[in-house]
């Protein structure tokens, strides 16, 4: 399917992006992105060639994603703020016809043609307004690929089909409707799935996308743009309440939708307090973005991520396993240029998250599999004591590893960020802990942080770093 097209004679000269300099309706989106398209063709690209770019979010790089897809071709939006050494790692077992870039600097990138993202535009104005090839409809055309945040090792190139997209967009918008008049701003990286899935949704649902420049914050594009939508992880929502400009917008808006990683009880109470449209969520990369997400804003604090999206499957398997499946479920990792599918015989996506789904269909993610340890003979999963942690008056964010021990085999030490003005000590952490989760999962040790270690160009600690400092330091109480 020719989703520009499509949007073009749907949405006419409603916007599809707002930029500060002016807005593009749907019509001249998809004027450009058939320019795009004839370009790489005259480059000698072809359907189904792969296409990588390594830009900050920017209009130029919207309108570069709208091109490839409308030249059937498969976006790769990659990280651009990789080091250099592990980009080109990243490309070598891509193998792409192209990398496109926001500036001169990985020219230099060996055996791999390379071009900016400027040129491209720029010569692209002199292409004709027909399409030069016609275009299979086929819905299982594959569209892109979206590396995962490789939170617990090396990044996966997940591969997403049209349709993928288009039924993520579909049971997205019928729970959080966004269409012509609206407005979602791009405040996540097109190179992650939540940022990419805003690009698509728009041109399905019709809905306007707002980009700001790659160094406006989320606070300046708020007041630059009539922003409806907004999606957003918990760092993030921390420094928009903590601005009461921020804070007054986020108010107005119809839905502030966030992910991305458990957030603390301060946050959500926070958010509640101040009347914000907050929608909790779990997605994940695998099924296009959002699996869950809350019916509507919610008042009350709470553990869960909401209920079942429309077009998705879930279930637990025997060993608490959250098993996924349906239209949204990308279609596999790309490895050594082979599309690998990772389902069971049943069909069913194996996510490693483990957690539990109510009689009323809610869901509640309680970690991941490959994070579990065992103390004493019992399954311990770091990210419940983590959300019993941020729910203590004072902590603002927590991890908890195993460290060793000679009686219980593992025990949970933790590793905690709490607030200047309100600090708890050991002690009456421990007491609240203890009577919530009782001793065994209480933590033994407990290290005061003020900058959290991340992965490279994410926004997620990087565990494996304090896995180690934590087996490292042992009996330290300072890491």
């Amino acid at each position: 399917m020719d989703l520009p097209g499509r949007a073009a004679r749907l949405f006419g000269n409603s916007p599809a992006l707002r930029i500060r300099e002016k807005t593009l309706s749907f019509e001249k989106y998809n004027t450009l992105a058939i320019k795009i398209a004839n370009l790489l063709y005259k480059k000698g690209l072809r359907t189904g060639d792969i296409v990588a770019l390594v830009s900050p979010n920017s209009p130029e790089m919207a309108t570069l994603l709208a091109g490839i897809l409308k030249a059937g071709m498969i976006a790769a939006p990659l990280n651009n703020r990789f080091p250099l050494h592990l980009l080109k790692a990243t490309l070598d077992k891509l193998s792409p016809q192209l990398v496109l870039t926001d500036t001169l600097q990985h020219d230099s990138l060996p055996g791999i043609k390379t071009e900016t993202i400027h040129s491209i535009i720029e010569n692209a104005e002199g292409c004709s307004i027909e399409l030069d090839v016609e275009l299979p409809e086929a819905m299982d055309r594959l569209a892109s690929i979206i590396h995962t945040s490789a939170s617990t090792g090396v990044a996966k190139a997940a591969v997403h089909s049209i349709a993928n997209h288009w039924y993520s967009a579909l049971g997205s918008n019928e729970n959080i409707p966004f269409g012509p008049g609206d407005s979602w701003l791009l405040s996540l990286p097109l190179y992650h799935i939540g940022g990419y899935a805003i690009l698509l949704r728009s041109l399905i649902s019709g809905g306007a996308v707002a980009i700001g420049h790659a160094d406006d914050t989320i606070s300046l594009s708020m007041q630059k743009f009539a922003v409806t939508h907004l999606s957003v992880v918990p760092t993030q929502l921390y420094r928009l309440l903590s601005d009461s400009k921020s804070t007054e917008g986020l108010r107005h808006l119809k839905a502030v939708l966030l992910g991305g990683s458990p957030a603390p009880k301060s946050l959500i109470d926070d958010a509640i307090r101040h009347n914000i449209p907050l929608y909790l969520s779990y997605g994940s990369t695998e099924m296009s973005t959002q699996i869950t997400t809350s019916s509507s804003p919610i008042s009350n604090w709470t553990q869960n991520s909401g209920k079942l999206l429309p077009y998705r499957e879930i279930k637990t398997a025997e060993n608490g396993e959250l098993l996924v499946k349906g239209p949204c479920l990308f279609q596999g990792y790309l490895s050594e240029g082979i599309l690998q599918p990772q389902t069971d015989t049943e069909g069913w996506f194996h996510t490693a998250d483990i957690g539990y789904i109510d009689d009323d269909g809610t869901v509640t993610v309680l970690g991941r599999r490959d994070n579990m340890f065992i103390s004493g003979g019992e399954n311990i999963h770091p990210e419940e004591i983590e959300k019993a942690l941020m729910m203590i008056d004072g902590i603002r964010e927590a991890l908890v590893v195993p460290v060793s021990d000679q009686e219980y085999g593992q025990r949970p030490a933790a590793f905690i960020q709490t607030f200047e003005e309100n600090n708890p000590d050991d002690d009456s952490i421990i007491q609240t802990l203890h009577t919530t989760l009782g001793k065994l999962k209480t933590p033994v040790y407990y290290y005061r942080i003020s900058e959290w270690s991340m992965l490279p160009g994410s926004q997620k600690i990087d565990r494996a770093t304090y896995r180690k400092k934590g087996e490292q330091h042992g009996m330290n109480t300072v890491p």
